[in-house]
């Protein structure tokens, strides 16, 4: 039994730390200076989510080895989400409608990218709508890009905290 403890603690930390690198990748400068993603709560929540997804992706490969991992990514994102709202000034009685509001969005942006990642022209047009104005094009290759970095990943390397993307946008 704490043996079992124990290691759920572990995943969970790990999950915590993974997302941190996560939320680096999607923080990078170049998105909202070179391609036009607004920075803004909303902007920077679709780049966290369109990395987040790009790293589930990759764990979602591997057999179904690593869902517990994923699913202690998606807690960490909703927990993310939590805390972003009441940093903002979100009232606490409404935080928890608006955390699940946006992770409804944050699923289906998941479920559009999983059905258009085979169609560059497609992928940037799911990726326009969920970010208007940016330069979808530029930003549908950075992330067929970076998926193809992460194939190249071991899972178990992705899970010991190295996780890279695509290094140019």
């Amino acid at each position: 039994m704490l043996k079992w403890l124990k290691r759920r603690r572990e995943d969970r930390c790990k999950a915590k730390e993974l997302y941190g690198l996560i939320v680096t990748g999607a923080r990078q400068p170049a998105f909202y200076a070179e391609c036009g993603v607004q920075d803004t709560p909303e902007g920077r929540f679709e780049m966290v989510a369109l990395h987040l997804f790009l790293v589930l992706e990759r764990l979602r490969s591997s057999d179904g080895a690593e869902d517990r991992l994923s699913r202690y990514l998606l807690e960490a994102f909703v927990t993310d989400m939590d805390d972003c709202m009441r940093e903002m000034g979100v009232g606490d009685l409404s935080v928890g409608k608006k955390v699940k509001r946006s992770a409804a969005v944050a699923f289906a942006r998941f479920a559009a990218y999983r059905e258009s990642f085979s169609d560059p022209v497609a992928l940037a047009g799911v990726l326009s709508m969920a970010m208007p104005g940016c330069d979808a094009a530029r930003l549908a290759r950075y992330a067929m890009a970076s998926q193809k970095v992460l194939e190249g990943n071991d899972v178990a390397d992705i899970r010991a905290g190295a996780v890279s993307f695509a290094g140019a946008i």
